[in-house]
């Protein structure tokens, strides 16, 4: 799909030079839980880095943050075991889960960038949330125009990742 988040950051890449085959593992409407459950098929051997991007679904369904919080300390421990590098990308409560909620939920990725050595991109939707010209019409997911500046935002995280992974291979 030419206006997917891993199209378009290979041909970001691609346009600076970088060779780099981006895939994409995602499922859509996939939790944290469900990420840690098809890790082993999802990023098959040979994998060189992964952005792990999980927990908006979590969120939005209002699962506990702890919950959340253990998947994703799972899956970058299953990766460290690897020695796959990570860039995590954070993402945050949507406002109507309250301030509590917010609170819990926004303090996972902090908490896991603290516990393991990766990369954080600490907001994936940063500049495109809450913009309804930049999100479809369910308000959740970003237009092309919003994947653009996703790209745009998180290219130099994606450069230090892929850097950080060459530099594993020597």
């Amino acid at each position: 799909m030419a206006e997917a988040f891993p199209t378009r950051l290979q041909a970001a890449l691609k346009a600076k030079g970088i060779d780099a085959t981006i895939a994409n593992a995602g499922v859509s409407g996939d939790t944290a839980s469900g990420g840690l459950e098809r890790l082993s098929w999802s990023v098959p051997d040979g994998t060189d880095a992964v952005i792990l991007e999980l927990g908006a679904n979590d969120a939005l369904r209002g699962l506990d943050p702890t919950l959340t919080e253990k998947a994703l300390d799972a899956i970058l421990v299953k990766l460290a075991a690897r020695h796959i590098p990570v860039l995590l990308a954070g993402m945050k409560a949507p406002p109507n889960m309250g301030a509590d909620y917010a609170k819990r939920f926004d303090g996972i990725y902090p908490a896991l960038a603290a516990k393991h050595p990766v990369i954080v991109y600490p907001f994936f939707l940063d500049g495109v949330a809450g913009d309804r010209a930049l999100n479809q019409g369910d308000g959740m997911h970003p237009t092309a125009a919003g994947v653009d500046i996703i790209v745009q935002r998180i290219l130099p995280s994606v450069e230090e990742l892929i850097a950080k992974a060459r530099e594993a291979k020597k």
